[in-house]
């Protein structure tokens, strides 16, 4: 094992606070995996939720580890717990952490360097048990059911106690009881059991009884100098293209006063919070957290604003914060696009947001899709021309965000076709001549990671297999195997019949029925085409 990345770890370990450094003996060790950078990593509030909850069961004993610490990794890079600096297959349990489709290949190259096999039906009781988790396998599981030993869809809070036991209860009895054991907790798939019967992912009822923040300071993470607190989980809106408003509804709120408790309880060590939620501005309370925070000598941040309604007290809180930006995300270019996403916001929302955040903020943010369904070249124009409209009322800098849209998982978009290639880059070349010309800048996901985490969010076991082959962790690398394989990458990206059937359909994010907002009775193009669902 390589002694630079001992100390690099034990150099990370040094700058932290808060990490759970103990002896193994009579508890089981469990990897808690982030398959990408140790700063990506620690920015995921889902990585502090898991290590405190696991590390707070008797009997269990959470490190963690990552794609790479300080360095790109290559194939003879080691993986090694960050606690204990020992290899990741000494561990009873690989938990991994799955929020981004395109980090499922970082994971089949992690499992790899450590000697694990990536194929699940290709390790014995020498290898760690992996259990996967998180949006992206809950939303569809095929991709990587062929390397899991078992998947949790939903929150981990309502089983934390069955999964502690049955973890415990790992080191007495042989492998094949252990999977017996996971597959009787709720929302557990294993896909090497037999079964037919759909799953529902798990939702925590009550957000105040586990409060969920930052457990460890981490100076190296991307977001190192806050102190993260979730305050709501799931989406009130309906918009068509969105995962979270499925796989989290209903929605839920953490109360104000815990909020605030939590808050206190963080100052003394960091003044500055990041309120996490799918939209921070949808709070009820928003106004008087808002208030209350910069009271307390709090400063804070937030992902994004809604324009809809606008909190002028957030924008304040904000501005008292140090905050040198604000991102506001209209979606799509055009009204028209917005009404088919069920956004809500209009252009003239858009515009008065920007004039109330002009003169306070050095740059404002906007982040759009390109690729809708039924997106026209006037559809990008109009885009420009909000551009044109926001620039005018804000003086400093503008910068636009564009990613192609990906259809996904349980959204009323599922089967729809992602836009061509070159439609997609052709559209990125006059955003970004328009935008220059305006005085802006753009900013845009390249077409080819767009197009793998289309092919990943709705594959199947084939694309599983493929991936479980993969040389190599780039966008690029997945898109040349398909081909390699005989794998039509325009029928894998393409519209799935409303007959077909789809490989995420043992999951039931709908058990009541699909609520009104996904109904498919609405005109697609505003000319009778019906939207699939």
């Amino acid at each position: 094992m390589a002694h630079r990345d001992i100390v690099a770890a034990q150099d990370i370990l040094r700058s932290e606070s808060g990490a759970v450094v103990r002896d193994w003996g009579g508890r089981v060790p469990i990897a808690l995996v982030y398959p990408n950078s140790y700063g990506v990593g620690m920015s995921s509030l889902a990585m502090h939720a898991l290590y405190g909850l696991f590390n707070s069961q008797p009997g269990l004993l959470a490190e963690r580890a990552f794609a790479w610490l300080d360095r790109a990794a290559t194939p003879d890079t080691p993986v090694l717990l960050l606690e204990s600096q020992r290899p990741l297959a000494d561990a009873a349990v690989v938990a991994a952490s799955l929020s981004f489709e395109l980090d499922y290949a970082h994971l089949v190259a992690l499992l790899r360097r450590a000697g694990i096999p990536p194929r699940a039906a290709d390790r014995d009781s020498r290898h760690p048990l992996v259990l996967l988790g998180g949006p992206a396998v809950t939303a569809n599981p095929a991709p990587m059911a062929g390397l899991a030993d078992a998947i949790l869809l939903g929150e981990i809070e309502p089983v934390l106690g069955s999964l502690s036991q049955a973890l415990r209860g790992m080191l007495d009895v042989d492998k094949a009881d252990t999977l017996q054991a996971l597959a009787q907790i709720p929302g557990m798939l294993v896909p090497s059991l037999p079964g037919t019967q759909p799953l529902r992912p798990q939702r925590l009822g009550d957000l105040d009884s586990v409060p969920t923040q930052s457990v460890l300071h981490c100076p190296r993470a991307e977001f190192g100098d806050m102190h993260l607190i979730e305050i709501s989980r799931g989406c009130v809106h309906g918009c068509r293209f969105c995962l979270a408003g499925s796989l989290y509804h209903p929605y839920r709120e953490r109360s104000l006063e815990v909020i605030l408790e939590q808050a206190r309880a963080a100052l003394p060590v960091r003044n500055k919070l990041g309120l996490v939620a799918a939209a921070v501005s949808d709070h009820s309370q928003i106004e008087e957290l808002a208030s209350r925070l910069r009271a307390m000598g709090a400063t804070f941040s937030v992902s994004s604003l809604r324009v809809r309604p606008f909190s002028e007290h957030l924008i304040e809180a904000l501005q008292a914060s140090g905050s040198r930006s604000v991102t506001i995300a209209p979606e799509a270019g055009s009204e028209r696009l917005r009404q088919l996403i069920r956004k809500g916001v209009s252009h003239d929302d858009i515009l008065r947001a920007t004039e109330r955040v002009e003169g306070r903020f050095a740059s404002l943010k906007l982040y759009s899709m390109i690729g809708l369904p039924t997106e026209t070249e006037d559809d990008i124009e109009e885009l420009l021309a909000l551009v044109g409209a926001i620039r005018q009322r804000f003086s400093r800098e503008v910068v636009l965000n564009v990613t192609p849209f990906v259809p996904k998982a349980h959204t009323p978009f599922q089967r729809v076709a992602m836009a061509p290639r070159a439609v997609l880059q052709r559209r990125i070349r006059r955003l970004r001549s328009g935008c220059r010309a305006l005085g802006a800048e753009l900013r845009a996901e390249p077409v080819a990671a767009a197009q793998a985490q289309a092919v990943l969010a709705r594959g199947d076991a084939r694309i599983g297999a493929l991936l479980l082959d993969l040389q190599g962790t780039a966008p690029a690398d997945l898109l040349r195997a398909l081909k390699g394989e005989g794998i039509d990458l325009e029928q894998e990206l393409g519209e799935r019949p409303p007959a077909a059937s789809l490989p995420w359909e043992r999951v039931a994010v709908w058990p009541a029925g699909t609520p009104e907002w996904c109904d498919a009775g609405e005109d697609f193009d505003g000319q009778g085409a019906a939207l699939p669902v």
